[in-house]
């Protein structure tokens, strides 16, 4: 089974044919999908498309763009907000300085509360991270240092450097179409570098589809095609990307492991 890591079952295109979608991903091998919050004050959204089918969980955050839309969103709410049962990480949340749709002030703050709420309810954090790698490192670095945290680099398409900050931190960091893509070489690099028990794979659907839908809506069922070009870039073969990257979504997001029966090493 895979599992997709990263994706927006509320946008346009997949919130409208849900039906569609999830057969799509059974069909490709994808069992699990984790439909990830952009905006705290739509978490009744994420917990409904989680509650309405046990092949989806959700999380609680502020993108970094909306962070001066919600930009006082305190640790306290989101821990509060992430007792949902079916509610398995905080965020996602963290700097975007490509797009700068929010203050970087602000989206640091922002950022911060939600490493607090990581820290607090034992839940890993989301990290979304763009044109920002010297400051994502430097506040990772900082606030490990003041408590243990969980966290995923999502859709990675930073640098090697930070690459190397966040393993040795600890942090997981997950692939999406990107790697598929011919311009991708130096993301493949990166790729066969982080050791194989801190990897995930994603699609972040509806964006980002993988080759040979580039530039078509992306949707769960595709993290087979980032999964299956993940595998020849590290060597593996395709089953055997499989179970790694689900055993290590499991050790990771260990809430999910609970809900699923699945064991603390992240074997069924």
């Amino acid at each position: 089974m895979l599992i997709d890591s990263h994706c927006h079952l509320d946008f346009p295109g997949l919130g409208d044919d849900l039906d569609g979608v999830l057969a799509r991903a059974e069909a490709a091998g994808v069992g699990r999908m984790v439909t990830i919050s952009t905006f705290v004050s739509k978490v009744e959204t994420y917990r409904a498309l989680a509650e309405r089918d046990a092949r989806i969980f959700c999380t609680v955050g502020t993108h970094p763009h909306n962070a001066a839309t919600e930009p006082d969103v305190m640790p306290e709410t989101l821990v509060d907000l992430a007792r949902h049962p079916r509610c398995i990480a905080i965020g996602e949340a963290g700097l975007d300085y490509f797009y700068d749709k929010s203050p970087r002030d602000v989206q640091e703050r922002v950022f911060r509360a939600h490493i607090a709420a990581a820290r607090e309810s034992g839940l890993p954090l989301v990290i979304h991270a763009r044109d920002a790698d010297d400051d994502m490192t430097a506040i990772l670095t900082e606030e490990m240092g003041q408590g243990r945290f969980d966290a995923v680099l999502h859709c990675f398409s930073s640098g090697p450097a930070l690459a190397r900050a966040g393993v040795e931190l600890g942090l997981y960091v997950s692939f999406s179409g990107i790697v598929t893509f011919k311009s991708s070489d130096e993301l493949r690099a990166i790729a066969r570098s982080v050791p194989r028990e801190r990897i995930l794979v994603e699609t972040d659907a509806p964006y980002l589809a993988p080759q040979p839908r580039r530039g078509k809506p992306n949707e769960p069922a595709y993290v087979a095609m980032t999964a299956a070009s993940l595998a020849e870039t590290l060597g593996m073969s395709r089953d055997a990307l499989a179970q790694a990257t689900t055993a290590n979504f499991y050790r990771l997001f260990k809430k999910s492991a609970v809900l699923d029966g699945v064991g603390q090493d992240g074997e069924g």
